[in-house]
């Protein structure tokens, strides 16, 4: 038997080397090299903030899984979108306890995979080996703490089936917030619901709702991003009931207003140890001060007083929109508050 290759064995052991994508034409795994300081200076683990390099390192799936050392322990921030879930992956920045990896592109990789046709034997294959990439720890005793893009929700069953000891966080928006963001952000909110709604509607997840395909194209924006919300709100419901103990929701109203106890709730989920003079230093520091998505620092208000101006902007399109989702929540039996509060 040959002896392993001490270059590949030294990379796949460094959780700095990122999976970064893969690639199911030649089986492969792409690697970044991205020191834990670069993880808090960008929002996402994407090319757009990683930046230009000459090329990533590219393993074979099976060479990689051969040298990988033991997992972390894994656990993960499952979200709705526009609802502080960058934030709260970065406060997971903790050394020594533990690191919080924001949108990884791999998983990404999976859905599409998945899309054009990829068969479930084999997605569940790749999906298995790259959590166990992304779950390297950092650092003695860490665990790992992954926030996906909301784009592989579909995925969270099986994600949470072939790691039966992770917890997950539901975390959300309330419907009206959530709403105003899209609003606010105009045409690229706009296009990012219309494309989130297109991805739903290749999961199955729009039937519940019983809105017929012939009247997609009757819908305004602003409805497209209610029936997105409520198609997630029923994923989060139906999430709750199967996997119990095992998930706490959390909206980001609650997150913002009361950061100490909700950091508190989840180290406690997560099963992490942090003393209260340590919650307390990571709710009043910086991480909580700044946008997350662009570093910009926030002033005490300023994040309610934003979303109070989208509300204001857009109230009568969000108003009527808001009781028309309601109806539909009714008609299809979907709860418009969650179960499992992470904190009451």
């Amino acid at each position: 038997m040959s002896s392993p290759d001490p270059a590949i064995r030294d990379i796949i052991r460094d959780a700095q080397w990122l999976a970064h994508r893969y690639d199911p034409g030649h089986d492969a795994v792409h690697m970044r090299f991205v020191p834990r300081a670069r993880h808090g200076d960008i929002p996402f683990l994407t090319d757009e903030y990683l930046g230009a390099t000459d090329a990533p390192l590219v393993l074979r799936l099976g060479d990689a899984m051969k040298q990988a050392p033991p997992r972390a322990p894994i656990h993960f921030l499952f979200h709705s979108a526009y609802c502080c879930s960058t934030l709260l992956a970065a406060a997971m920045d903790i050394p020594g306890v533990a690191m919080g990896l924001k949108e990884p592109v791999l998983l990404n990789d999976l859905i599409g995979w998945r899309h054009r046709g990829a068969k479930g034997p084999e997605v569940a294959r790749v999906l298995d080996a790259g959590l166990h990439l992304l779950a390297r720890p950092f650092g003695p005793g860490e665990a790992v703490v992954v926030k996906p893009s909301n784009l592989i929700n579909p995925l969270i069953p099986a994600i949470m089936s072939l790691r039966p000891g992770a917890r997950a966080l539901l975390l959300h928006a309330p419907l009206e917030p959530y709403l105003a963001s899209i609003a606010r952000k105009g045409m690229w909110g706009r296009l990012w619901v219309r494309d989130l709604f297109q991805k739903l509607v290749r999961e199955g997840m729009i039937a519940p709702l019983g809105i017929a395909p012939s009247d997609y194209l009757g819908l305004t924006d602003i409805q497209v991003a209610a029936v997105g919300w409520l198609a997630q709100q029923h994923q989060f419901h139906t999430l709750c009931d199967q996997l119990g103990a095992r998930v706490a929701t959390l909206n980001s109203e609650t997150l913002v207003a009361r950061p100490t106890e909700s950091l508190a709730a989840l180290a406690r989920l997560f099963g992490l140890q942090l003393d209260d003079s340590r919650v307390r230093a990571i709710a009043s520091g910086p991480v909580f001060a700044r946008d997350a998505k662009n570093g910009a620092a926030f002033t005490p208000g300023q994040r309610a007083e934003a979303a109070q101006r989208g509300v204001e902007a857009h109230a009568d399109e969000i108003a009527k929109v808001i009781h028309w989702a309601t109806v539909m929540a009714e008609n299809a039996g979907i709860a418009l508050h969650l179960p499992r509060s992470l904190i009451a």
